[in-house]
């Protein structure tokens, strides 16, 4: 996995319910991927194991429609463009009327204004006891080494995703699932997976489906531990669609952040699955770095 899989964490501006959505429309210098998506589809408990992956989730969770519009919105929400169907946005906004909303909470990283909200065990250190960050977007690891703090760490989190299925949100997207790569090898991929059922359960207890965010070489296991569909980043760039799309079939939603990669993405997977450009910070159309482009 490229190093530059810290991507995912241009994300990391936090979202306060006093933002409020931006009344303009998205302006593409490409064609909005906007077609007829397929509807979201609710998974009844009687699906077989045989099913597709692109059409299976677990009992009673409402997949989003595959190959739909999509947006990324964790920047700061505003009216989504004519054609979008999905929308993720961050837990402290409010969904989009009307179409499928993905909730994005931060749940295996500390947000940088957010560190000291955690109790300070749980956060990720060193031998020499110093906290160990992401340096990229500057945010603390959480320590997901142990049962009994995954447990704690993930209770907190699972107040977020109160949060979400409270204001009408349809999935989950907990971000950072990859970083026991930039843990200095303090944590592994076991730890993550484990970590991660401890919220799908929450998830789906809720009736949210969840999404895997990232982290290519864990998606073979997307089916033993519940995961519902995936949402990436530059999966052209680098080269993974197909290994999540082997995973997931469809049920693939990519944000890209530079134009070879969408360009990648698009030729090869702009018929499957979803596909947006962003600009790298995911701002408002009202915010100069706005950029959103599709297929």
């Amino acid at each position: 996995m490229p190093v530059d899989h810290a991507r995912s964490r241009r994300s990391r501006i936090r979202i306060t319910a006093a933002l409020t959505a931006a009344a303009v429309l998205a302006v593409s210098s490409c064609s909005s991927s906007s077609g007829t998506a397929e509807p979201a589809v609710t998974i009844p408990p009687s699906a077989s194991e045989g099913t597709p992956a692109s059409a299976t989730a677990s009992p009673a969770v409402t997949v989003p429609p595959v190959h739909a519009g999509f947006d990324y919105q964790i920047g700061g929400p505003y009216q989504p463009p004519t054609g979008v169907s999905v929308v993720s946005r961050d837990h402290g906004a409010s969904p989009a009327p009307g179409i499928y909303n993905i909730c994005y909470v931060n749940g295996f990283q500390a947000q940088p204004d957010a560190e000291r909200e955690w109790d300070q065990d749980l956060l990720l250190r060193d031998q020499a006891g110093n906290v160990v960050y992401d340096t990229t977007w500057n945010e603390a690891l959480l320590d997901i080494g142990t049962d009994t703090k995954r447990q704690r760490i993930a209770l907190k989190v699972d107040g977020w995703i109160d949060e979400c299925a409270t204001k009408g949100f349809n999935a989950v997207e907990p971000d950072n699932y990859d970083s026991y790569t930039r843990s200095a090898g303090l944590l592994s991929a076991a730890d993550a997976e484990a970590y991660q059922s401890l919220l799908v359960a929450h998830v789906h207890g809720q009736g949210l489906a969840i999404a895997q965010k990232n982290a290519a070489e864990l998606a073979p296991d997307r089916q033993q531990l519940g995961l519902d569909f995936a949402v990436v980043e530059q999966c052209g760039t680098y080269g993974e669609c197909n290994r999540y799309t082997d995973a997931f079939g469809d049920s693939v939603f990519d944000i890209e952040y530079d134009e070879p990669g969408l360009q990648a993405a698009c030729t090869t997977w702009g018929t499957r699955i979803s596909i947006v450009r962003r600009d790298l910070d995911v701002v408002p159309p009202s915010d100069p770095s706005y950029l959103r482009q599709t297929c």
